[in-house]
């Protein structure tokens, strides 16, 4: 039988925020209650609604809007590969 365990590192967090930055970015769904915390700029919205994020690599802020088609198309545009988290 072979032994499938293997040694793990542990990579700090800046170079993992770091990995695929300018060219990865991923949509993440939140309410209007989120936002101010995502994008401190952002003006009040009305409570509850429901939007996307495009966030780079990193969770740096790039996009809100109301249409996750939007997100991925802006994303495209940048040429930034969109991925999925689970």
């Amino acid at each position: 039988m072979t032994d499938m365990t293997h040694e793990t590192g542990t990579i700090p967090e800046q170079a993992l925020a770091a990995l695929g930055e300018g060219q990865i970015a991923y949509v993440k769904p939140i309410s209007s209650d989120e936002v101010r915390r995502i994008f401190p700029q952002a003006p009040e919205l009305a409570p509850g609604l429901k939007l996307f994020a495009l966030l780079s690599a990193s969770g740096a802020p790039i996009l809100l809007t109301d249409s996750r088609d939007t997100a991925l198309a802006n994303a495209w545009a940048h040429d930034l590969q969109t991925v999925s988290l689970n």
